[in-house]
């Protein structure tokens, strides 16, 4: 069975979001471009923080693969996964399915960097004191579970978006 879809996997702030938009863009009319913190948070009418603080990660987590088994079916989508997409391999497991599946990932000092600069206080897993330690230690655990359940890694550290977007576009044959 041909792929015709991208989920991107990776920490945050590597650029999930940002590239899975211009790629869904890029690839054209046909393509819907779907991230699945959104999903959850329109299924579940709370914030991401809300749900760790009231119900706790277990069923933040049952939410989020509830809802990587229904996208996980569709055609022709560009998916933002959330950084923890990886803890589950069943979420993987339904991903791959239909998509091809990209790490984008980032160096420790851009990922600390668009962090600071992009609302730390939505990221409920990590110490908002020290976050640049937390950052490091949830990376490095999840880190080799992102490389394992990669089909194509591509660093976003140095490089702009459309750069990116041409590098998958190349890299996964969905357009010439």
């Amino acid at each position: 069975m041909l792929k015709d879809s991208i989920a991107l996997i990776g920490f945050m702030a590597t650029g999930k979001t940002t590239v899975g938009r211009a790629l869904a863009k890029y690839l054209g009319d046909d393509y819907l471009f779907i991230e699945t913190d959104q999903l959850i948070i329109q299924k579940t009418g709370k914030t991401i923080p809300q749900i760790f603080d009231e119900e706790g990660e277990s069923k933040f987590r049952e939410y989020e693969s509830s809802v990587y088994e229904k996208v996980s079916e569709l055609d022709k989508v560009v998916i933002s996964c959330g950084g923890g997409v990886v803890l589950n391999k069943i979420n993987l497991d339904n991903l791959k399915k239909n998509c091809h599946i990209i790490l984008l990932k980032a160096s420790l000092e851009e990922i600390y960097k668009r962090s600071k600069n992009n609302g730390i206080e939505i990221r409920p897993l990590i110490n908002k004191e020290n976050f640049k330690r937390e950052i490091k230690k949830i990376l490095n655990f999840r880190l080799s579970l992102y490389e394992e359940a990669a089909e194509i890694v591509i660093d976003t550290t140095k490089k702009k978006v459309q750069q990116i977007v041409r590098e998958i576009v190349i890299k996964t044959h969905l357009k010439t």
